[in-house]
């Protein structure tokens, strides 16, 4: 890596990250993007994308995201796998720590998204690739001709289930409430899905066996009756939401109680030459249009940026 100070530096590789890349890279800032330990972002574990605009048919999560790399890197964008494990934002120019590499540069773009949400029950961890999973289509196969659970009530939920029916012979999907936060047109899809039942009122309290690493059952609680019951299943997939990848900015940068980067005039952080974009600081509509939307709008505020603080 070139010993010098970067224009730019984006953290993440998903649809904002990509954007970002593409933009600073078409305003030849030369940028270095960070991908991170979930390289290509929530799209990359997605199916078929088809609210997309320019795609009438849909296109593949994974596919979407590939062409967006190349894209910018037809620009010039370098690609570096790794992962931020500190940074110092304190003065200019910012400083990251990536491995045993320091990177030093005058603007950074952050677009680290979000991290599938966990139970955090007792035999959760230990069953993660045994039957407990948050990708329904990195693991959905695996269970062809078998009854699965999904958990959660908002889009993503909806998403999961909807997609494990092509492999599964029955999904229960079980949330906490009698409502649901999904969209209309993602409940009415489930809904409509004969393969689809739901379970609702209900939690989650354990998951088993461990002893046999697999999903066997889940333990399961009415929440107005009180009763628990084992439930068996041979996978539980998680649709619960996601936790921002934010831990590295702790204390350097504005966050909200859930850990979301807090901005000004849409991207801009309370760190001159910072900018959030992409799920990291979008808790409201959470899509890829509008992740790349803000990769868009932090790549021409850290060009401004720039140009105003050229020496």
């Amino acid at each position: 890596m070139e010993d010098t100070v970067r224009n730019v530096v984006i953290i993440g590789s998903g649809c904002a990250g990509h954007t970002a890349a593409l933009y600073t890279a078409r305003a030849n800032l030369k940028p270095l993007v960070l991908e991170g330990h979930e390289p290509g972002g929530q799209l990359s574990l997605t199916t078929l994308v088809e609210n997309f605009p320019g795609f009438p048919d849909g296109i593949q999560g994974p596919e979407l995201i590939e062409n967006m790399r190349k894209q910018a890197g037809r620009f010039g964008a370098q690609y570096q796998l790794g992962q931020v494990e500190s940074v110092d934002l304190s003065g200019s120019p910012f400083t990251l720590q990536v491995g045993r590499e320091t990177i030093q540069t005058k603007t950074l773009i952050i677009a680290s998204g979000a991290s599938a949400r966990w139970l955090g029950l007792p035999g959760e961890q230990a069953l993660i690739g045994h039957g407990v999973s948050s990708c329904a289509t990195c693991d959905g196969f695996f269970f062809s001709g078998k009854e699965i659970a999904v958990i959660g009530g908002g889009d993503s939920a909806m998403e999961e289930a909807n997609f494990l029916t092509r492999f599964a012979t029955k999904v229960t999907l079980i949330h906490r409430r009698d409502e649901f936060r999904a969209s209309k047109i993602m409940l009415d899809r489930a809904r409509k899905n004969d393969k689809i039942h739901f379970l609702t009122n209900t939690v989650v309290e354990d998951v088993y066996d461990p002893a046999q690493a697999e999903v066997t059952a889940l333990k399961l609680r009415n929440l107005q009756t009180g009763r628990v019951w084992d439930f068996p299943t041979s996978a539980m997939f998680l649709g619960i939401g996601h936790i921002p990848n934010t831990k590295v900015f702790e204390g350097q940068l504005d966050m909200d109680s859930d850990g979301y980067l807090m901005t000004q005039n849409y991207v801009s952080t309370r760190v001159p030459g910072v900018f959030a974009c992409g799920d990291v600081q979008d808790r409201r509509f959470r899509q890829a249009i509008t992740a790349a939307g803000t990769g868009c709008m932090a790549a021409l505020e850290a060009e401004r940026f720039l140009e105003a603080h050229a020496e």
